[in-house]
């Protein structure tokens, strides 16, 4: 709640993005102390008459529910964050949120203008993780984050956005329909109250949250200012893996995850990188997901995909005619298994 009083104050002195991470660390009085200034006395009246039965109540009104800092349910890897937040409001199934003290979690960021490269690898990993029983934890963000999301769910698995904004407010609202799948099939969390319309500090400060959230975090593409290093350097800080996906050394958004890897990340060229990092050698043929067991022409067109033939035309034949070939790209489409270039060619994704 405070946070929400001081919104602007923090705004104001956050804007040497270096001095975030210390405000986030501050306990209320020493907020107050550091950034109050005028509205102080307002902010403490408001605190005084603080009622979480009547928070709570306006958050049900809104969809949500609420779990403090020291309440059943709050997930352990994120208490262990002593910059972690005071309460979380969610939308989406509690037990959701309590399977994290048992099951391992990964985040997985990157840039808002990712590539294709970018987007693919995304969509790939976050596939495979969600296939493997892991969740997928992002921001909801354009690009990199939506494309996890969406990978995650894709494959039924359990995704989690942070949001910057109310748990409430689909943020960018570009992403609308988004926020809606992952609130049904997965869960939206923030420790903004209902309704908050976030500031420019209110991402970086997510990016704790995603940390604290998760036991490794996985950066796929970003500069070397991206907000995603921010998370990487708040996974580090608690002592969590931190991995990343090596890129073009040519290319600006490989700058950020090819500097984490020279600095001692792990490489991840799949999910396989990431089941090892967590559990060890081995770990990954015991749960990484296989590729689903298909029928006799799924699986020649699949390899004749796989062969460069990777067009309706290519691919019929007398005992494939067109048709069959169509429908049977568009199921393994579905499945995640290829994807339509914009040439109008199919490849296998990776």
């Amino acid at each position: 709640m405070l946070l929400g009083q001081l919104g602007p104050n923090v705004e104001r002195a956050s804007t040497e993005r270096r001095r975030l991470p210390a405000l986030l660390a501050l306990s209320d009085d020493e907020l107050l102390d550091a950034i109050g200034g005028t509205t102080r006395a307002a902010v403490e009246r408001r605190l005084e008459e603080f009622d979480p039965h009547r928070e709570r109540e306006v958050a049900a009104a809104s969809g949500l529910w609420s779990v403090c800092r020291h309440g059943d349910g709050f997930p352990s890897r994120l208490a262990e964050a002593d910059d972690g937040p005071s309460m979380l409001h969610a939308l989406g199934d509690p037990d959701r949120l309590r399977r994290l003290g048992t099951e391992p979690a990964v985040a997985v960021v990157g840039s808002r203008r990712a590539s294709g490269y970018g987007l693919e690898v995304a969509s790939s990993l976050a596939r495979e993780l969600a296939a493997a029983g892991i969740t997928v934890v992002s921001g909801m963000a354009l690009g990199i984050d939506a494309a996890a999301h969406e990978g995650a769910l894709g494959r039924g698995g359990l995704t989690i956005a942070v949001l910057g904004a109310g748990a409430d407010v689909a943020y960018p609202s570009s992403n609308r329909e988004l926020h809606r799948g992952i609130a049904r099939d997965g869960l939206v969390v923030s420790e903004m109250p209902p309704g908050f319309a976030p500031f420019r500090w209110c991402f970086p400060a997510r990016n704790r949250i995603m940390a604290g959230l998760s036991a490794m975090t996985v950066v796929v593409e970003g500069t070397d200012r991206s907000g995603s290093l921010i998370t990487a350097q708040f996974a580090a800080d608690l002592g969590r893996e931190v991995g990343a996906v090596p890129g073009q050394v040519t290319s600006t958004l490989a700058a950020g995850p090819n500097a984490l890897i020279a600095d001692g990340a792990c490489v991840v060229r799949s999910a396989a990188d990431v089941i090892e990092a967590l559990f060890g050698p081995g770990a990954e043929t015991s749960r990484s997901a296989e590729t689903p067991n298909l029928d006799p022409n799924l699986e020649r067109i699949l390899a004749a995909v796989e062969r460069g033939d990777g067009t309706v035309d290519a691919l019929a034949n007398d005992s494939l005619p067109a048709g069959t070939v169509l429908a049977g790209l568009t199921e393994l489409e579905l499945m995640g298994l290829v994807r339509r270039t914009s040439a109008g060619a199919y490849v296998r994704r990776s």
